[in-house]
């Protein structure tokens, strides 16, 4: 192996290191949030140590994605890694729920910078031949922290203390931050462009708005409040300057010119659909299973580790096809694959098996994968190494905005489910089922085995019954965006990442194929 591929597999080294660190985050610190809320406190505001994070990373994605563009990946992915250490050093110090949502918001900017920039670097530095591989490696991490994460959030809260669930970043963080600072090195040759400051206020006030009104209604506020209904205003008058001021803009944060590209336009369609159908098979399996089946309240990564090996295999074998097939030809039915695993899972209920659930969950993992690895070689595919940055950032924040609203609006219509088939149930009783006291609205009530063993064997069938359907029906809601996924699949252009072309692509743009 020569001197050159060393220094290669160092780089991915700590770049993986560093995508592994900040997307196993936010499900390590889902475990521990019964503890941490025990310990500070805040009950009432816990939502927010989840939404500051989301809020900070979505918004930054799109920015530091063009900002290295201007002025090099290297310097924007150090500098996600130095404020990710410091907002994890911070919240481990944190003495109440809004100090540690503050905290967790620095930690989001450090995200929104790491992994987009990461996905680029992959690009730049590794050789053509060895980009699908490679994305299939990105892809499976991914897969394994969703995993890992809850796995090690119980272990670190159970059995040390649960600051070290933001401590365990230190190490991980600082030996990406040498394996890149010292290895990686960029080509000096950078656009120096005009920063679209209109278009990065805009975009930041855009999603602080709808994510906020995502996160607080119908939970601290109406969704008919005047609060909720501000915020969704203030959204709307936000996104339309935005729009104003990209199309004005000499270098856009979010270039609408790029989307001119069919196959960088259906990639972002199909990245945000397949992310609103995939976190709604995520979060409504775990309470089908523990509020159905009557489960034992299993960690989450291992109610899900089905699903998620699942989706290791087809990102690690969708890197290894792209140099074999288009991305078009993999894409399809690896999404025929999602929608029929979402499809099966609309027909569970109350009489079904574990061994139903999980092979349908297999199906559903296996759909998904190839998203995380095929997706982000797509999206940069058509564009010179000046443009890969923005393009990486955007298809990642669409992901992520496709996943926050497909949990929200499937949310909205599980709650109304479930409240109107237990209104029924019990005849208009109200919130008391047989003498005892029910929340309709929360599935998360029925989870606690102490809790359904109080409950007489009758009002626990309706119930259970109740949940079934209301779940059922949410699935039957993610086959949309999965079935819009595959369309937006079909209209994929052919192309696939061809070794041999690629090179002289870039190097005919000015820029080096691959640097050391």
């Amino acid at each position: 192996m020569s001197k050159g591929q060393n220094k290669t597999g160092v780089i991915v080294a700590g770049l993986l290191l560093a995508i592994l660190m900040a997307s196993m985050d936010n499900t390590i610190v889902a475990t521990a949030m019964g503890t941490i809320v025990g310990e500070l406190g805040g009950l009432d505001k816990f939502v927010w140590v989840t939404s500051a994070y989301m809020v900070a990373e979505m918004a930054g994605m799109p920015i530091f994605g063009k900002l290295s563009d201007m002025y090099g990946r290297k310097r924007f992915f150090v500098f996600g890694i130095v404020v990710f250490i410091i907002g994890s050093i911070l919240c481990g110090t944190a003495n109440s729920i809004v100090e540690l949502s503050i905290y967790r918001a620095i930690q989001g900017i450090g995200g929104g910078a790491l992994i987009p920039v990461a996905f680029t670097i992959m690009f730049d530095a590794v050789s053509p031949e060895n980009r699908g591989k490679l994305g299939g490696l990105f892809g499976a991490v991914f897969g394994m922290s969703s995993i890992f994460g809850p796995l090690l959030g119980a272990y670190i809260t159970d059995y040390i203390r649960w600051e070290w669930i933001f401590y365990i970043n230190l190490p991980l963080g600082l030996l990406s931050f040498v394996l890149i600072a010292f290895n990686y090195k960029e080509s000096h040759e950078h656009s120096k462009q005009r920063i679209d400051w209109w278009g990065a206020v805009t975009l930041v006030g855009a999603i602080v708005c709808l994510m906020f009104a995502m996160e607080l209604g119908g939970k601290q506020y109406e969704w008919g409040s005047v609060q909720i209904v501000g915020l969704f205003a203030g959204f709307a008058v936000l996104a339309v300057i935005f729009l104003f001021a990209e199309s004005r803009a000499e270098e856009p944060i979010i270039s609408f010119n790029m989307f001119r590209s069919r196959l960088y336009a259906s990639s972002n369609a199909i990245a945000m659909l397949s992310g609103a159908a995939f976190i709604i098979a995520s979060v409504y399996i775990p309470i089908f299973i523990q509020g159905v089946l009557g489960g034992s309240a299993t960690n989450s990564g291992l109610v899900l580790l089905p699903m998620m090996l699942g989706s290791v295999v087809t990102a690690t074998g969708g890197g290894f096809l792209i140099t074999r097939f288009s991305y078009r030809s993999i894409m399809i039915p690896t999404l025929l694959l999602l929608v029929a695993g979402i499809a099966l899972l609309t027909t569970l209920s109350t009489d079904s098996s574990r061994l139903q659930v999980t092979l349908y969950m297999i199906m559903v993992g296996l759909g998904i994968g190839a998203s995380f690895s095929v997706l982000s070689n797509a999206a940069i595919h058509s564009f010179p190494a000046r443009q890969r940055g923005a393009a990486s950032s955007t298809l990642n924040f669409l992901r992520s905005l496709g996943m926050t609203l497909g949990i929200t609006v499937c949310g909205i219509i599980q709650s109304h489910a479930l409240t109107r088939k237990l209104t029924d149930a019990f005849a208009g009783s109200g919130q008391q089922a047989g003498g005892q006291s029910i929340s309709f609205s929360d599935p998360h009530a029925l989870l606690d085995p102490a809790t359904r063993a109080q409950i007489p064997a009758p009002v626990l069938d309706k119930i259970t019954e109740g949940l079934s359907s209301s779940i059922a029906v949410t699935f039957a809601c993610g086959l949309i965006p999965a079935v819009l996924a595959v369309i937006a699949a079909i209209a994929m252009s052919k192309e696939k990442l061809d070794p041999a072309t690629a090179p002289a692509a870039e190097e005919a743009e000015g820029y080096p194929a691959h640097s050391h």
